[in-house]
């Protein structure tokens, strides 16, 4: 069994495997318009995590890891996953495409938190997904933490790919950051 990981199990990867593999899929695009009222949030005050939505483009790629289970482990990481993952989130099978071209495509299972599912945000203005990422915080920790190790494994495992999204976010997290002072909340209208 091959799982693919394109947030925060790309860093956070908390199962056995025998094998990581940068790569890539095709048709997506990695959005944070899932909430989390479950790891990086709290009910009523869900943070933003990674989903992926249909791109426009088929060509469009989504970086991140393939693992490979152990035949003795799938149940167990099947299970941690659908566990770890139950915030909305489906299982879908998908062709994975390695980073190493040598390397044979590879037919593998991802978790999708689709639009109908109901911790789905949608799309907001950057800022604003921004500004509510920058004050969750769930019982994984804080979600500003999330975008900056995200966006910091994207570099290290494909220091060529790009994604706008991600890094827009990034940015923003570090301007909010560097001018947030720690006593005065932040709001669009201040």
């Amino acid at each position: 069994m091959w799982i693919f990981g394109y947030g925060s199990l790309i860093w956070k990867v908390d199962f056995p495997y025998e094998e990581k593999v940068a790569g890539y899929i095709c048709g997506y695009s990695r959005r944070f318009w899932q909430g989390s009222e479950d790891h990086r949030g709290v009910p009523g005050k869900p943070g933003r995590v990674a989903t992926l939505v249909p791109s426009e483009n088929p060509r469009e790629k989504v970086w991140g890891v393939a693992y490979k289970i152990a035949d003795a482990h799938c149940v167990a990481v099947k299970d941690h996953l659908d566990y770890r993952e139950k915030g909305g989130y489906d299982r879908k099978e998908i062709l994975f495409h390695p980073h190493d071209v040598k390397r044979e495509p590879i037919k593998l299972t991802l978790y999708i938190g689709s639009e109908n599912n109901p911790y789905f945000l949608g799309p907001a203005p950057l800022e604003d997904m921004a500004l509510q990422i920058f004050h969750s915080v769930g019982p994984s920790g804080h979600n500003k933490e999330y975008i900056l190790n995200l966006a910091q494994a994207l570099r290290d495992i494909a220091p060529e790919a790009e994604d706008k999204h991600v890094f827009a976010l990034e940015q923003e997290i570090l301007r909010l950051e560097k001018n947030h002072e720690p006593n005065i909340p932040l709001s669009r209208t201040s």
